[in-house]
């Protein structure tokens, strides 16, 4: 039986590929790799953190370029993110980032039990969850 143990990559799809980079780069600290366009295909950015990355695929990008979902849409997205800081000084991060917190911090489930999040919105307007457990 195929069982899938983590995810590699996540994509999302974004409205304009710089403001997003910008976004993840300035407010969740995460390092931005631009790789060649594959034949055929379009350039990539990516957003790597950890062991993990997400592609930022300009929605403007046609099936032949950048192969994906039937119905691609920017900002239909939420993303839960762990970070080892407390929830007080994401909320403060955020505040003197200017983002604006929609919610939290809250007590949420996560993948491993209790969480405490905060809920943001980046450029596109997918909700951002940071959280980090008790």
């Amino acid at each position: 039986m195929l069982r899938v143990n983590a995810f590699d990559h996540v994509v999302l799809n974004v409205r304009d590929v710089e403001i997003a980079a910008d976004w993840y780069s300035r407010v969740l600290g995460m390092e931005r790799r631009d790789a060649p366009p594959a034949e055929g295909g379009a350039a990539r950015t990516s957003m790597m953190f950890g062991r993990n990355k997400i592609n930022l695929r300009p929605i403007s990008a046609t099936q032949e370029e950048w192969f994906t979902g039937l119905s691609p849409q920017a900002g239909s997205d939420d993303l839960c993110f762990l970070t080892d800081l407390p929830p007080a000084q994401v909320a403060d991060h955020f505040r003197a980032n200017g983002i604006e917190i929609a919610l939290g911090p809250v007590i949420k489930q996560g993948a491993r039990g209790d969480i405490v999040s905060v809920y943001v919105r980046d450029p596109d307007g997918n909700l951002i969850e940071v959280a980090s457990y008790p």
